[in-house]
């Protein structure tokens, strides 16, 4: 059996608004809690237009209050931005609150990363076994350092996926207690036309994105009248290899193949799009057909 757990970003789609993006990641959070969802995890990013999750230790406390069984934590903490105290604090008290409910994952993104090694140490020390410590990496040698650092190491996948098997492998021979996951970008809809419209609003983001055109993301009418010039073509060429998209049938054996190849059972699900409605639908698809077995995704092009 592959674990089914969440990475929200809180999208903003054209037209809407942060406080809408918010509101609906709390309702995702609630909708989840019913599915099995093992954890959900909220992102941090500042100053992009896409994204309203600047402040995970905000909207952590929120999402415990409004569910009862899932762990709620952090996908991550830009560690390098704050003093290691100030981090321990918080989530000292979130962990008392909530015990054995609570993830802090921590980023190296965000300043420089050279006392980052001892800061996870310092954490570790400072809170013990709760929260559980996760490492978040998309390096060949993020594996490598969490093993070292003695955490959990989640794998971001949907980020860059070629150095993820290294990565893995190396966490997992080095770790006396590895913990991992993989954390993929995925969309799944009830027909292959409805998800093929969804993937192709999620590229035409990331395409814009890339190319310093950072916007919310675009409806799938908008992404259907788009006139693509031959740069955005290229770079979402480049970025469908990190996009599984399709029905439940399809989707289903690429993920679980996945798991397998980088040797993990837990899938953390990054899911991008427009309506929140096809965000929820795709995680209770997801729901479906990860705890039972049955059974290829393409990924869609422009």
């Amino acid at each position: 059996m592959t674990r089914l757990s969440i990475l929200d970003q809180s999208p903003i789609g054209e037209g809407s608004t942060p406080a809408e993006a918010l509101q609906a990641t709390v309702e995702l959070a609630k909708a989840a809690d019913t599915l099995g969802v093992t954890r959900y995890w909220l992102a941090e990013h500042h100053g992009s237009p896409g994204f309203a999750g600047t402040a995970p230790e905000i909207l952590i406390p929120i999402i415990l209050g409004a569910t009862r069984r899932m762990r709620i934590g952090s996908g991550g903490v830009l560690l390098p931005r704050y003093p290691a105290t100030k981090v321990a604090e918080v989530f000292s008290i979130l962990a008392g609150l909530y015990p054995g409910r609570v993830d802090l994952g921590l980023g190296r993104a965000g300043g420089p990363p050279e006392h980052f090694p001892q800061d996870v140490t310092d954490l570790k020390r400072w809170l013990g076994d709760d929260p559980q410590i996760w490492l978040l990496g998309a390096s060949t040698t993020s594996g490598a350092l969490a093993a070292k650092l003695g955490t959990a190491y989640a794998f971001a996948h949907f980020l860059n996926p070629p150095p993820g098997v290294e990565a893995m492998e190396a966490y997992h021979e080095r770790s006396p207690a590895p913990a991992s996951a993989l954390a993929v970008r995925v969309i799944v809809a009830d027909t292959e036309a409805r998800a093929g419209d969804l993937a192709r609003s999620v590229l035409l983001w990331r395409s814009r994105k890339d190319l310093g055109d950072d916007r919310p993301l675009p409806s799938v009418e908008t992404a259907r009248c788009h006139r693509w010039t031959s740069t955005e073509l290229e770079r979402a060429s480049n970025n469908s290899r990190a996009l599984i998209a399709g029905t439940p049938e399809q989707v289903r054996p690429v993920l679980l193949d996945l798991a397998q190849l980088h040797g993990t059972d837990e899938l953390v699900v990054n899911v991008l799009t427009h309506d929140p409605a096809d965000r929820l639908r795709t995680y209770e698809l997801l729901a479906e057909i990860l705890a039972p077995a049955s059974s290829g995704a393409r990924l869609v092009s422009p």
